[in-house]
């Protein structure tokens, strides 16, 4: 991702209490590797997938935010996010402390079905939780061979969710093939979409 240097800007500007969860929430977004662009809008960071706007921070006195765009959309499987009446900024609440982010694989889980909403028609939040019970047999494209399948299956349905979101989520039927691609490597290897971010 190329980094905007406005948002170098805006966190050394924050209070320092909030330049930890600032610095962190970025780096999470930048080596998210899904294709997300850094910006500046209504004077605070924002992530943009095609030019939608995916999930932004920002800090103020005493605490700082971290929603998404369409925060009210997303399955929330973890029930960590507030959306009451919200759909952008403070799906997390009031956070104070790095302690009080979600780990850095539910961030991502959360961003991959973002970016996923952002580039369909959504369905109503109760059909498209139901979707991610979904197996291998449901989608008999994504897999190769009955071993990678197997694997796939063998996964929780928020790990199948994640590659369901981020296989469909492709713009073009090249990016679609080398997700695919990708999927097969790690799914020999019995990882998880964000394995790296797994504690």
């Amino acid at each position: 991702m190329q980094t905007d240097p406005r948002v170098d800007l805006y966190i050394e500007k924050a209070a320092e209490f909030a330049q930890p969860i600032l610095r962190h929430l970025r780096q999470v977004l930048l080596h998210a590797d899904l294709g997300l662009e850094e910006t500046i809008k209504w004077n605070f960071p924002n992530y943009t997938f095609n030019g939608k706007i995916i999930c932004s921070y920002a800090a103020f006195k005493k605490h700082c935010v971290f929603g998404f765009w369409q925060g009210a959309l997303l399955t929330d499987l973890d029930q960590l996010l507030q959306t009451d009446q919200r759909t952008a900024m403070g799906n997390l609440g009031k956070i104070t402390h790095i302690e009080d982010l979600p780990t850095q694989e539910t961030l991502l889980n959360y961003l991959t079905e973002a970016i996923a909403l952002s580039q369909q028609v959504v369905a109503p939040k109760k059909a498209v939780a139901a979707s991610y019970t979904k197996t291998s047999i449901d989608f008999p494209d994504y897999f190769p061979n009955k071993q990678l399948a197997a694997a796939f299956d063998a996964f929780s349905p928020s790990h199948r969710k994640e590659y369901i979101l981020w296989i469909e989520g492709a713009k073009t039927q090249a990016t679609k093939q080398r997700r695919l691609e990708k999927m097969h490597d790690q799914l020999a290897e019995k990882k998880t979409l964000n394995w790296k971010y797994e504690k």
